[in-house]
């Protein structure tokens, strides 16, 4: 299956947008939900968003409602995060990882790949 690439990080200000992407190079990829996570040393990792294998459910963290927009796009095998009016709190490593239940279950994942860094500034 390989692993899922995460791209789309970087140093931001407050207030900017950037768009992760999360993506696989197998064609059962459109068999998952997908969900977006984020760590930093402090806080451990929490859930930011999560989107059904078809896309037509979506879940959102209260922190990021109304600012984070995920979406997927199965023929490319990809599922976007798309973060507007990022803010110093958002700054984080973010991850992706699959999983074949809804709601997701991230205490049972064996593994969670490199991610990319977010981090925003003041």
């Amino acid at each position: 299956q390989g692993p899922l690439i995460v791209s789309g990080g970087g140093a931001v200000q407050a207030g900017g947008s950037l768009k992760l992407s999360c993506a696989a190079s197998v064609p059962t990829f459109s068999l998952y939900n997908i969900g977006w996570f984020r760590q930093t040393p402090d806080k451990g990792r929490e859930f930011v968003a999560a989107i059904s294998h078809n896309g037509d459910t979506t879940a959102y963290a209260d922190s990021v409602r109304g600012r984070f927009t995920i979406t997927r796009n199965n023929a490319e095998t990809s599922v976007y995060l798309q973060m507007n009016n990022l803010q110093p709190e958002d700054t984080a490593l973010y991850l992706c990882h699959e999983d074949r239940q809804w709601p997701l279950r991230p205490s049972e994942y064996p593994s969670w790949g490199q991610g990319t860094q977010v981090t925003v500034s003041a």
